[in-house]
């Protein structure tokens, strides 16, 4: 991908967040570090209501306005990810650009890094008249099985 002439540091790891969070003034609470925790522990794509489950059968105690309000702070600052659907928002634990590859029989995303080719970029550029900076491609798709793919 295209790297812009500022470029801030992608967030990698439950550190890298943690510290991004201490580099914005935002305030590391016990909650919103349980939040951080726990999506970067399950490297998936969680509803609010997943999480405040998810770290409430861990027993940490945490509220359902506090769940709501860390998660919006936090993808509101580029921290996390929100995606949007339509059966409500998601959110995950890499907040840099990226892809995503929708699993149609599981429901699942899955997070990849796609680099396209310099020339394609150009040739897209020339097409539209758009200086591209960044991109994130949508990939749709059924689970591979040994003896074919599912859905075919």
């Amino acid at each position: 991908m295209q790297k812009e002439a500022v470029a801030v540091k992608p967030i990698r790891s439950l550190e890298d967040a943690i510290f991004r969070c201490q580099v914005l003034g935002m305030r590391l609470s016990r909650q919103r570090r349980f939040i951080l925790e726990l999506l970067w522990q399950a490297k998936e794509h969680l509803s609010a209501r997943e999480i405040y489950d998810r770290l409430n059968q861990q027993g940490k105690a945490i509220g359902h306005t506090s769940v709501y309000q860390n998660l919006e702070a936090l993808s509101s600052q580029g921290i996390i990810e929100c995606i949007e659907r339509s059966e409500g928002r998601l959110y995950g634990n890499i907040s840099d650009a990226h892809s995503h590859i929708n699993c149609l029989d599981t429901n699942q995303i899955l997070d990849v890094h796609v680099e396209l080719p310099e020339a394609l970029i150009r040739e897209i550029e020339q097409q539209t008249g758009v200086r591209i900076t960044n991109y994130s491609i949508d990939f749709y798709g059924y689970r591979q099985i040994e003896q074919g793919r599912v859905g075919e």
